[in-house]
């Protein structure tokens, strides 16, 4: 099978990514299986296992396609008609009342959903990229990774939750004490440490040596690439049972709620999950080879003349409060 993945960004990820990081991994596992993949994606893009064209912003995407192309895989809303058998990938959320595409792929079930839809893939990585997880580590922090600056990720709702602990610490991955990039914000405890965005070895060092991550977000997460790379090194969660939390993070393996205070006393308590069930949950439910297989069923059911859902999926609530629930 010819397949074109198309999306507005760079390849290979540089420093975090998001869906950067799950189509170079979806691309190389398509690859591997024997299907030839072309990317559509922003200059400067590289690829050693498909051919990579660059996406010409000015130009109707229609025109940019290879003839030769049996389905066109996109990883953003196109704003024109394809005619070649699509399907698109919603990564992330939209709070209006647009009717989407048929064959609109979610990222969990819940992100579904929550658009009156059935049709999902959860991410999946190659974790043979990130080396072993070294689960006889010892483990002195906890961590929160995410773009901290955005106040949905709630990273001061997570530095409370450690503040209030008898005598935990906390490393911010993803953010900086202070903070112009929305205001004036400065963080003034002494138990939080920051470091910016990392990714690579260095995140992966400092995932290895966390007692957990600390994930008390306040939207409906649709997915959540930190809480399954948190989990592969054997650090259980501590989160908001918002969007698709209770899918990715069942009682074996963490802890979720919207009260603070029963988050601290889960935090506290920590010791009682096993790393290694952590680390088996994340290999085995959210790997690139399983994520694969399953957009090749999604393909394989258009390229049949089936749609992904019955119907247009449509937003069913639109949120009105800035934040969900927290206390």
């Amino acid at each position: 099978m010819n397949i074109l993945i198309v999306n507005n960004s760079r390849i290979p990820v540089m420093e975090y990514g998001g869906t950067e990081r799950v189509i170079w991994y979806l691309g190389r596992e398509l690859a591997k299986a024997g299907h030839t993949i072309t990317y559509l994606v922003k200059k400067d893009s590289y690829c050693d296992f498909g051919k990579v064209l660059f996406l010409d912003e000015s130009k109707p995407i229609s025109q940019q396609i290879p003839s030769n192309v049996d389905i066109v895989h996109f990883h953003f809303m196109p704003e024109e008609t394809i005619g070649l058998p699509n399907l698109v990938t919603m990564h992330g959320n939209r709070n209006d009342a647009q009717e989407l595409d048929i064959n609109t792929v979610f990222v969990s079930r819940n992100h579904a959903a929550r658009f009156g839809a059935a049709s999902f893939v959860h991410n999946g990585l190659d974790w043979n990229d990130y080396g072993p997880p070294d689960l006889q580590a010892p483990r002195s922090y906890f961590h929160f990774l995410g773009n901290a600056a955005w106040r949905l990720k709630n990273v001061k709702g997570a530095i409370d939750i450690i503040d209030r602990t008898a005598s935990e610490r906390i490393k911010i991955l993803g953010g900086q004490r202070l903070n112009l990039r929305m205001g004036f914000r400065f963080t003034l405890s002494t138990r939080a440490g920051f470091y910016g965005t990392v990714g690579g070895e260095k995140k992966n060092r400092l995932l290895r040596h966390s007692k957990g991550l600390i994930f008390p977000v306040k939207w409906h997460e649709p997915f959540g690439l930190a809480i399954i790379e948190s989990l592969y090194f054997g650090c259980p969660v501590f989160g908001t049972p918002y969007g698709s939390l209770p899918e990715l993070v069942p009682g074996d393996v963490g802890f979720l709620s919207s009260d603070s205070r029963e988050l601290v006393e889960a935090v506290e308590q920590a010791g009682k999950y096993s790393a290694k069930r952590c680390h088996e949950w994340a290999a085995e439910h959210f790997n690139s080879h399983k994520m694969a297989t399953e957009y090749l069923r999604k393909y394989e059911r258009i390229l049949n003349g089936y749609a992904l859902n019955t119907v247009k999926p449509k937003l069913i609530e639109q949120q009105t409060e800035k934040f969900l629930p927290w206390k």
